[in-house]
């Protein structure tokens, strides 16, 4: 029994770093850009998107398809980068086990 005593406090430990982890993610920001530059998104590490910056060039009443295919772009490629930041980081939380549910 005192080994699923150990194992319990070894769980509570690292319970305690993921909070620690996710709270620090919030505050860390990834930078995507769409168009060379024109379409720009910012996201962090809980993946919600923080910022949106549209340069008025790219801006075209006649080609608003056009736009939103930029900014969908920005905005898939910041969630994922933020993905990838929030597996890296839980990655090294967890010595490099997968644990599901925790990605």
């Amino acid at each position: 029994m005192k080994g699923m005593g150990n194992m319990m406090k070894q769980a509570q430990k690292l319970q305690a770093k993921m909070l620690r982890m996710q709270e620090e993610l919030a505050d860390r920001t990834i930078e995507t850009t769409s168009g060379g530059g024109m379409v720009k998104v910012v996201a962090n590490g809980k993946q919600q998107i923080v910022s949106i910056e549209i340069e008025k060039e790219v801006v075209d009443p006649e080609d608003v398809e056009m736009l939103q295919d930029l900014i969908l772009a920005a905005i898939n490629d910041a969630l994922a980068k933020s993905q990838e930041m929030l597996s890296s980081e839980m990655s090294k939380l967890t010595g490099g086990l997968n644990i599901p549910g925790l990605t």
